[in-house]
């Protein structure tokens, strides 16, 4: 008990923050703005996501047709946050090119970043085709249906993007996500682990993990994985998140923020 309202207190004083994005945000604000370190005198925009708001935002403006500005400019907006614009971005570039199915994944995606579920689970079907599908894009939209309720559905499009990426960390750590928002929590746990062991899983895998094992009444064992990743004050808003998250499932239309699609690697 002594160990129960300890980890009461641990998650009260968090703030409920989506810490565990890694720009997923959001449904997590996931950054597809990747670069290599270089030293600050060569740092390019794809390494700087504010530098690349500043530089593709200047391309954009200059010419809105510009594909590759319009799409490069949408992710480096969400990238930093910036996920109500993003969608404004990417909404244009896909009217001027509407077959363009890297702007359909980019803008599908920031619909998701933004909370505008089901619209983003459309646009995300337009963005693949049945016979060229795309693991990353059915995860994503396994996540939006997840957000709206759906879960026995979102689980079905997690299976598909499983059958091309097998044991693939971020699907199953979404996966696991989904059992727990239908409050299977034994089969969360069974999940989880399974993301949690491969050798790519990343630590928002493991705190997920801790949640679910949290949530089951082990306690000290949850304390330990979260304690073993990160700092205290952003664990525990990871787990205070997750578990709001737990208790809306009965409002998925009303959560103000999306369930994290966790551990993503995505380029549009």
């Amino acid at each position: 008990m002594r160990r129960q309202s300890s980890l009461a207190r641990y998650l009260a004083s968090a703030a409920v923050t989506a810490v565990m994005a890694a720009s997923l945000g959001g449904c997590q604000t996931i950054s597809d703005v990747k670069g290599a370190l270089t030293s600050k005198a060569e740092v390019t925009p794809e390494a700087d996501p504010q530098r690349a708001v500043d530089v593709y935002g200047e391309r954009y403006r200059a010419n809105p047709r510009d594909v590759d500005a319009g799409l490069r400019y949408g992710q480096a907006l969400r990238a930093t946050g910036q996920r109500a614009q993003a969608v404004a971005v990417l909404e244009q570039a896909t009217i001027a090119h509407p077959g363009n199915k890297a702007l359909l994944a980019s803008y599908g995606r920031a619909l998701a970043d933004n909370g505008n579920f089901q619209q983003a689970f459309d646009v995300l079907g337009k963005a693949h085709s049945p016979d060229n599908p795309d693991w990353r894009i059915l995860s994503v939209q396994g996540t939006s249906l997840d957000q709206l309720g759906k879960h026995d559905e979102a689980r079905s499009y997690y299976v598909s993007a499983l059958q091309i990426v097998p044991d693939e960390p971020s699907v199953l750590s979404n996966l696991g996500l989904s059992y727990m928002l239908s409050r299977n929590l034994p089969k969360a746990e069974e999940t989880l682990r399974r993301a949690y062991g491969s050798t790519r899983a990343d630590a928002r895998v493991r705190q997920n993990l801790a949640l679910v094992i949290g949530l089951q009444g082990r306690f000290a064992e949850a304390e330990t994985i979260v304690k073993a990743d990160l700092p205290a004050e952003q664990a525990a808003a990871n787990v205070a998140y997750l578990k709001q998250m737990l208790n809306r499932k009965d409002q998925p239309r009303s959560a103000a923020r999306a369930v994290p699609v966790v551990a993503q690697s995505q380029t549009d």
